[in-house]
């Protein structure tokens, strides 16, 4: 009987205990989901804007920006978060932060209890968790708002980690004023990272969130040693540091001071703020480089504004990386004067000559030019268009890369001409040049002479691609981006090394005098550049490690009559090469697969024929380079006495002949070398009976071009010049206008004309009765 009683009550008593633990299931289930109701009703907005940070390559900071709120409110990374600064603040605020959800119960009964006993009040019972809430949503404090503050609690801790949560406390700490967050006292008062301070300088901080008025640094620094050494007692008696480290730290005095933030590199930071949504940016600036390219900046222009050149910009790539180490936009950023605050390395410019390595390395590639080969330096037109050389004078017949180191306009156009503008921007698109993007159907043959627009970022990035066998790749300016940027190739990695040989060479017009004979000279392949009106001096080099891009000028655009790429932009660039590093220890280029070294006729630049005596080695790419066989000299069926030549049909009248070799030029270089008195070994003039005709010798009106509208000034007496090209064996010409005779000239007299307005009847003969009509219109215009 009592076996069964007793029986009876476990069993009464297991079902009672069931009972209870399903109601309280039922009571937290039931309480949960009202919590995730009202979670989702009312959201607790956690967002938090915080003060802009650039980083350099170290992790030391380069600028910072005020947060939207006007705070320094630096972000405190998780790496930043120390054992020492964890334990401290979890000593000091809340050393049960890992075991409560948010809210601790047994302080909110003390502090009740307190409260109540003491008629006042004398504890809050916040945990860290609730302070955050606090601090991220401040109201006034009374109970219904305590209760608003622990669900705001709850729900922080639903939704955040621990570790979240104890980052974002340290982020919130006030510090007086406009400072916020451990981490920007840390930077303000003692101008260190949180992870560098000493225990010392942790305590002092660690005191003055719960006083920041009457702890604020002031030159009395008393009040915050008295508060660091009250903290590290109690630190000391509860076992929290080791106590010999504590006593070191209480003979540590501190002598905190409000610092500004640093401001380096304005130019990048102010961009990249701009263009990126992140509160740390980590750069790849090396700030000691840049602060010594930022002197030598500064010292350029200190000597170039007597020459009213008042402003410079400067970037440097590591080549492997396409990172950019350096970038000065002006050589100060406070002249106002000099508008010191525009980037200089972004804004667009004209380029001057500083695109025509790409052109000769295209033309390499497609395998009709090589460094050896000559091309024709004489006057020419392009549809009205005469380009002239940066010396106003003609050089002739002129191998390539020689015509590339000069930086020669004339026959530069003429290449442009024969590979085609369309397809010349090809490359500068896939590089990144926007504006040329933008304004390609715009453009003309004036492009490669800097008829066009481009920023210094984007030149650099180009030089970079010559740097790197050819392969173009978007440079690198900040490490939290994704970078997986594919290369794209603009040249072969064979035209890319053939145009480095040549842009090596020192024996060159662009050599700065200061560095000619300066035994630091570094090893470099560098351009310069000048725009038209000398507005813009432009400077890049490169080598294997890096590529520097220096412009100078006036940001407000006006010339200077000392500008140039040579004397301005050149010696800032090879002083930025000897304080980067010691390039002297550097690799140079090796010869890759597929550039083969051959003889050709120095003459020409061609394969030698039997009659070429001179030869000298030149540059090709193998399967690319077109052979052709030099045809500098003709041979020619001439009398006995040499008074005259013969054709195959006219030499069967001749009693005896002889067969010579004779100069084989275009027309327009053979008028130069007569023009310029340069000897050449001419055919006598061909058999004055021969009956033969030469349909595809004709005379040619080369200015002005047919078909063209010409506008002159109304008020200006303006006169179009009157130019033929023919045969060699002409030796006067007859001008007509408007089938009037107007005069006869020599084959080298320069003749010109004064027009009428409307259309325009041109036409010319020669002695040999050889003659062309064009048809013009002129109008006359008020300028």
């Amino acid at each position: 009987m009592n076996f069964q009683r007793i029986a009876s009550y476990f069993k009464n008593r297991r079902k009672r205990i069931l009972k209870r633990i399903i109601a309280g299931l039922a009571i937290s289930i039931g309480l949960f989901l009202t919590f995730l109701v009202l979670d989702y009703v009312f959201p607790f907005d956690q967002r938090l804007d915080y003060s802009t940070l650039v980083i350099d390559s170290n992790g030391d900071i380069l600028n910072a920006y005020l947060s939207n709120d006007d705070k320094w409110r630096l972000y405190l990374e998780q790496e930043d978060i120390t054992e020492e600064l964890k334990k401290a603040i979890l000593f000091k605020e809340d050393q049960y932060f890992y075991s409560h959800p948010g809210v601790n119960p047994i302080s909110i009964v003390r502090a009740f209890v307190q409260n109540i006993t003491s008629g006042k009040r004398k504890s809050g019972a916040s945990t860290i968790t609730m302070q955050v809430s606090r601090l991220l949503n401040p109201k006034e404090r009374t109970y219904g708002n305590k209760i608003v503050e622990m669900f705001n609690a709850l729900q922080l801790e639903y939704h955040c980690s621990k570790d979240d949560i104890l980052r974002l406390y340290l982020n919130l700490l006030p510090y007086g004023g406009n400072i916020e967050g451990i981490k920007s006292a840390s930077h303000i008062y003692f101008g260190k990272d949180p992870k560098l301070l000493s225990l010392a300088e942790l305590a002092g901080l660690v005191a003055i969130p719960n006083r920041p008025s009457s702890l604020s640094i002031k030159n009395d620094h008393a009040p915050i040693n008295q508060a660091k050494d009250k903290w590290l007692k109690r630190f000391q008696v509860a076992n929290v540091f080791q106590s010999h480290i504590i006593d070191l730290a209480m003979t540590e005095e501190l002598k905190p001071k409000r610092r500004d933030l640093p401001n380096h590199a304005p130019h990048l930071s102010r961009r990249l703020k701009a263009n990126t949504k992140n509160k740390i940016i980590k750069t790849y600036l090396e700030y000691e480089s840049q602060k010594r390219i930022e002197e030598i900046a500064s010292a350029h222009i200190n000597r170039l504004k007597y020459l009213n050149v008042t402003n410079t910009s400067i970037i440097v790539i590591e080549n492997k990386t396409r990172r950019v180490i350096s970038y000065v936009g002006s050589a100060n950023f406070y002249d106002e004067q000099s508008a010191g605050q525009v980037d200089g390395v972004s804004a667009i410019r004209s380029p001057g000559s500083t695109l025509k390595p790409l052109l000769y390395a295209l033309h390499y590639d497609k395998g009709n030019l090589s460094p050896k080969r000559r091309i024709a330096d004489v006057q020419m037109s392009f549809g009205g268009y005469e380009p002239e050389n940066y010396d106003n004078t003609f050089h002739g017949w002129i191998s390539s890369e020689e015509a590339l180191r000069q930086s020669l306009n004339v026959p530069t156009v003429q290449l442009l001409n024969d590979y085609g503008i369309s397809k010349f921007i090809e490359p500068l698109v896939r590089s990144q040049f926007r504006t040329i993007e933008r304004t390609k159907n715009k453009l003309g043959l004036s492009l490669i002479l800097g008829g066009c627009g481009v920023s210094l970022k984007e030149l650099a990035g180009l030089y970079s691609a010559f740097a790197n066998a050819g392969n173009y790749q978007p440079l690198q300016f900040y490490k939290n981006v994704d970078s997986t940027n594919r290369e794209s190739p603009i040249v072969s990695e064979q035209a890319a090394y053939i145009l480095t040989e040549i842009l090596t060479e020192v024996t060159r017009p662009d050599l700065p005098d200061s560095w000619k004979d300066n035994p630091n000279r570094p090893r470099i392949a560098w351009k310069t550049g000048t725009s038209f009106g000398r507005r813009d001096a432009w400077s890049i080099g490169y080598n294997q490690e890096y590529t520097v891009g220096v412009w100078a000028g006036n940001f407000s655009g006006e010339g200077a009559p000392e500008l140039s790429g040579v004397g301005v932009a050149a010696p800032i660039l090879f002083d930025v090469f000897n304080v980067i590093a010691d390039v002297s220890t550097y690799d140079w280029y090796e010869r890759p697969p597929g550039v083969d070294r051959v003889l050709v006729c120095d003459e020409t630049g061609l394969t030698p024929n039997t009659f070429c005596t001179n030869t000298v080695v030149d540059q090709v790419i193998e399967g690319v380079t077109i052979p052709s066989l030099c045809q500098h000299l003709k041979p020619v069926l001439i009398a006995p006495d040499s008074s005259e030549s013969y054709c195959m049909t006219c030499v069967k009248d001749a009693e005896e002949y002889k067969e010579a070799l004779f100069s084989n030029h275009s027309a327009e270089l053979l008028d130069y070398f007569k023009t310029e008195k340069i000897t050449y070994t001419k055919a006598p003039d061909h058999y004055k009976f021969c009956e033969r005709v030469f349909p595809d010798q004709g005379l040619e009106i080369v200015s002005p071009v047919d078909r063209l509208e010409y506008y002159v000034d109304a008020d200006d007496e303006k006169q179009i010049q009157l130019k033929a090209q023919s045969p060699s064996n002409t030796t006067r010409y007859f001008w007509y206008i408007n089938d009037v005779f107007y005069k006869s000239v020599s084959r080298n007299e320069e003749i010109y004309f004064t027009p009428s307005e409307g259309k325009i009847k041109i036409s010319c003969s020669d002695d040999r009765g050889r003659n062309q009509n064009i048809t013009i219109s002129v109008k006359k215009v008020s300028f």
